[in-house]
């Protein structure tokens, strides 16, 4: 069968730079991008966890779609998360996609309720015919729908569907799901503390929050493991780890959010009601983190 990959390499879960109305933060959007971009990142993934997009107003997803498209000016694709707790958004955000040029659409389960294995298919078949480009499924411990091993064989039969971003913790699974369409399958990391895991077990892609204040350690990571330069791959996810940890410590996105800031990128906070570090946070965890990592340089220190 003819591989057709469509993802490789490190792709930034784009945070959402966003006053406290709710409004897209242009300038800063562009200048994280470009930014990003010069770090050798592969592409972009919005609206996802970490670019709260459940949080966000479906308008204000559109219109970070399209900030983020015009300032990677075509170099690297661009995933949009379109999943919502209503279809009719779900179908309205697809579209959106497709007339503006994402390069796919993502989406978690259908959430909150109970659903069986017929209704997510359902849900699927729904949101790719409404695409008409890849979609890429989203399994998440976030969304109280297990997306497993056979259910996702399903799906990769469905028009338009091509893989997977797996953010479960089960890399025995992750393994199984690259014996899928012999091999044909986009799979995509989620944890960001495992992606050496996720490599080694056969993903071809990472997609992940921290990845935007540490893009180049990351690409480090990502090509000098596909280089074989396997313990230099494990030091820098150990180097990177550290990070993490810090980051979870004081809520990773409102972290990683306080962090941008610090590095010169005014992203604003998070959306209420997700969690705000207070100014004692903020001093204590840029004093943590700031000895591990040279954010700007993307060196470790």
């Amino acid at each position: 069968m003819e591989q057709n990959i469509l993802f490789h390499g490190i792709l930034p879960a784009l945070v959402s730079p966003v006053t406290d109305e709710g409004d897209i933060l242009v300038k800063e959007t562009e200048k994280l991008v470009r930014w990003q971009l010069s770090q050798g990142v592969n592409g972009f993934y919005i609206c996802g966890s970490t670019g709260e997009g459940l949080l966000l107003k479906k308008e204000t997803r559109k219109k970070l779609l399209e900030v983020v498209l015009d300032a990677v000016e075509g170099k690297v694709p661009v995933i949009t998360h379109v999943g919502a707790i209503d279809l009719p958004t779900t179908l309205e955000l697809a579209v959106h996609a497709k007339h503006t040029g994402a390069a796919a659409v993502s989406s978690i389960p259908p959430i909150y309720f109970q659903y069986g294995e017929k209704e997510v298919i359902d849900y699927y078949k729904e949101v790719a015919a409404a695409a008409e480009i890849p979609l890429v499924m989203y399994g998440v411990g976030l969304a109280n729908t297990k997306l497993t091993v056979s259910l996702v064989e399903e799906l990769m039969k469905v028009e338009n569907i091509i893989g997977i971003k797996w953010t479960y913790p089960d890399y025995y699974s992750m393994g199984l799901l690259k014996n899928i369409n012999d091999g044909n399958i986009n799979v995509i990391n989620g944890p960001d503390e495992m992606l050496i895991c996720g490599l080694a077990i056969g993903a071809d892609a990472g997609i992940g929050t921290t990845y935007n204040v540490m893009p180049g350690l990351f690409v480090r990571l990502y090509d000098t493991y596909r280089n074989g330069q396997v313990e230099e791959a494990k030091a820098l996810q150990q180097t990177i780890n550290r990070v993490i940890t810090v980051l979870i410590k004081y809520q990773a996105i409102a972290a990683t959010k306080e962090l941008l800031c610090h590095m010169g990128f005014a992203v604003g906070q998070c959306t209420k009601p997700l969690r705000r570090l207070t100014e004692e946070e903020r001093a204590a965890f840029l004093s943590e983190v700031s000895g591990i990592v040279d954010f700007e340089k993307q060196t470790i220190l």
